[in-house]
């Protein structure tokens, strides 16, 4: 079966400047892939290319027969704007735009859709309030609401589990692990690497290069992790242009 994502020489930036650069690779239908690294590795910058936000500076993604519309993102909460007035069930409601067309109304059947997503992310009760009163874990809760409702072959998870308390953590982790059983393709960025070893067969491991790229227990080493601050905190941001560097060492 053909990779749902392969990555050609990738580069991605902002205005000719570099923040993820040399990426070759693919990503098999149904992996379940954490992608770590220091901050100012990259992650969300390649998660920005891998959904469309971002067009790359050089290279290419492929999404070898799938459309844009096939890939759900979950964007860090400071990307979402929690004072605009929508309520819960509403903002929950927008995973089903592939359906319902950007102003399409919520039917019975599309209600109840919502409901369950709601109820499966334990949110029953909140339909009505405003996101701006929700607490950082009941936030993140939503977000995870509005993915199962977009029903996509490849889920792009942004720091998904970032400053939440454990039995949110608990929860997410358990309907990404159904997803993964779905034989859905998941990619997570994340930090806590106990979480990773617990849960991710695979990781790449950024530092606006790969560094090392494969089964999680051969990336995630003392010299590894080591290598990718280092290089992070090499890395010169003014750089206009992407020189060569060398490859990831296989995992």
């Amino acid at each position: 079966m053909p990779p749902h994502l392969q990555f050609r020489d990738v580069t991605l930036g902002y205005d000719r400047h570099p923040a993820v650069h040399h990426l070759d690779g693919e990503i098999a239908p149904g992996a379940l892939l954490a992608v770590v690294g220091p901050n100012g590795a990259g992650k969300s910058t390649l998660f920005r290319g891998i959904v469309g936000i971002l067009k790359p500076l050089a290279g290419a993604i492929g999404l070898n027969g799938l459309d844009i519309r096939d890939i759900a993102y979950l964007p860090q909460t400071v990307d979402i704007d929690r004072t605009f007035p929508i309520p819960v069930f509403d903002f929950v409601g927008t995973g089903l735009w592939r359906s319902t067309g950007a102003f399409g109304g919520m039917r019975g059947p599309e209600r109840e859709k919502i409901a369950q997503a709601l109820a499966t992310v334990g949110l029953t009760g909140f339909e009505n309030r405003s996101i701006g009163t929700l607490s950082g874990g009941q936030m993140q809760r939503m977000l995870f609401a509005r993915v199962l409702l977009q029903d996509a072959r490849v889920i792009v998870l942004d720091e998904p589990f970032n400053a939440i308390d454990a039995k949110t953590s608990a929860d997410l982790i358990a309907l990404v692990q159904r997803w993964h059983a779905e034989r859905r393709t998941v990619l997570a960025a994340l930090h806590d690497m106990d979480l990773v070893r617990a849960n991710f067969p695979q990781t790449l491991l950024l530092a606006r290069t790969p560094v090392a790229w494969g089964a999680t227990d051969k990336v995630l080493t003392a010299e590894n992790l080591m290598e990718a601050r280092r290089m992070c905190e090499a890395f010169d941001d003014s750089a206009a242009a992407c020189a060569e560097v060398a490859p990831s060492r296989a995992a």
